[in-house]
């Protein structure tokens, strides 16, 4: 967004895995959409000392009672994003340290804002650190400093600080926009620090829908025990992490092809590859019926990111929706149509990219205002 009288303000809009998670923390493939449904918004007002204002509703620290507080803790979590915005301000500052990125001394004041339903799998944390960043970078003026495809790393690091466990893709999503897949291979991973990332055009995608529920269990715990059983070597996990990271790339050819059919079947083999790997009672029951109440009505269905909400497609179009409708409104679950977010690059940020990789101004992609390292933009006709 622009600023007003030096008033600067982003926003972040959830994220849908849609293929592939979580392998993006296993050297893996995903595919991932960018979703206006749900969005975080950071604004920075320029001040005589520096401030981070704590959410009226996130970041209480006045209960009217031990209930309040108790009921608070229950509804919303021991933390706010207060601290999500001092680790990116920590993160942000020592990143420019180390580059020789001159920063002015002026101050500022931080707020947020956001409506992305807490633990549904939906980015809601990356959200309000990517808003942050982006105010950060107007506020200093150094958004030609600091690659696009750099900065999801640095988002990450700031989650980091605090203990969240995550992985790239969420950041990626969140920074470019739109409809993108990403290959997290070791090579370009261990020697540039980031995947290669393609732009796919967001009008391959058929309808979807999230499912979501307004209690949902916590999203980030389901990675645990699989991860170490990762590093430790277990074959099952390594074999199936790949079958899960090789249907991203066979869901990019059902896009391009707009094999809708094939999508379906990618997305239900997902999940039940991740069930295997995970197990029921990490997942949690409420989490397992949302993704079969899709199923019952024929909807192929997935978690968006570890559990609390649910993408889910119906192959047969509009009465089948309506079907999945009645269902998730008789369960208790909430539903609503997916709006896909354009990409949110802009010309400073995309001739950074031509500049780190060395790409034309006068390639068909700048003209498209979409990139990667490398970023081509792949569409169909």
């Amino acid at each position: 967004m622009g600023s007003l009288s030096g008033v600067i303000e982003h926003k972040a809009c959830a994220r849908i895995g849609l293929l592939g998670n979580p392998s993006d923390v296993y050297y893996g493939r995903t595919i991932s959409v960018n979703i206006e449904n749900f969005w975080a918004s950071v604004r920075l007002v320029p001040s005589s000392n520096l401030f981070i204002i704590p959410h009226p509703t996130h970041d209480l620290v006045e209960f009217t009672s031990l209930s309040h507080l108790v009921n608070q803790l229950e509804n919303e979590g021991y933390y706010g994003g207060v601290r999500l915005l001092m680790a990116i301000c920590k993160v942000f500052t020592k990143y420019c340290k180390e580059q020789g990125i001159h920063l002015h001394n002026k101050n500022f004041s931080l707020s947020y804002d956001t409506n992305i339903p807490r633990q549904t799998g939906l980015s809601g944390s990356s959200a309000i650190v990517c808003a942050a960043f982006s105010c950060l970078l107007d506020f200093y003026n150094i958004r030609d400093k600091i690659s696009v495809d750099t900065r999801p790393q640095l988002i990450l690091n700031a989650e980091k600080e605090l203990g969240i466990v995550a992985g790239l893709q969420d950041r990626v999503a969140q920074v470019y926009g739109g409809l993108v897949y990403m290959d997290f291979n070791k090579e370009s991973m261990n020697k540039y620090g980031h995947g290669n990332y393609t732009a796919l055009d967001t009008s391959l995608l058929p309808p979807l829908h999230l499912i979501y529920a307004e209690n949902p269990s916590d999203s980030g715990k389901v990675h645990s025990a699989v991860r170490q059983r990762w590093l430790d070597g277990d074959k099952f996990i390594i074999s199936s992490m790949e079958e899960v990271a090789n249907l991203a790339l066979e869901g990019k050819t059902a896009l391009l092809e707009k094999d809708y059919t094939k999508l379906a079947t990618l997305m239900n083999q997902n999940f039940d590859l991740r069930r295997r790997m995970f197990g029921d009672a990490a997942f949690g029951a409420l989490n397992i019926e949302m993704v079969e109440v899709a199923r019952r009505v024929g909807a192929a269905s997935k978690f968006t990111g570890s559990g609390g909400a649910v993408v889910a497609f119906c192959p047969n179009g509009p009465s089948q929706v309506e079907l999945l409708k009645d269902a998730c409104n008789k369960a208790g679950f909430c539903i609503v149509p997916v709006k896909v977010v354009h990409s949110l690059l802009n010309e400073i940020d995309i001739r950074t990219l031509m500049m780190k990789n060395y790409i034309s101004t006068d390639t068909p992609q700048h003209k498209a205002n979409v990139f990667s390292s490398p970023y081509p933009v792949e569409s169909v006709g």
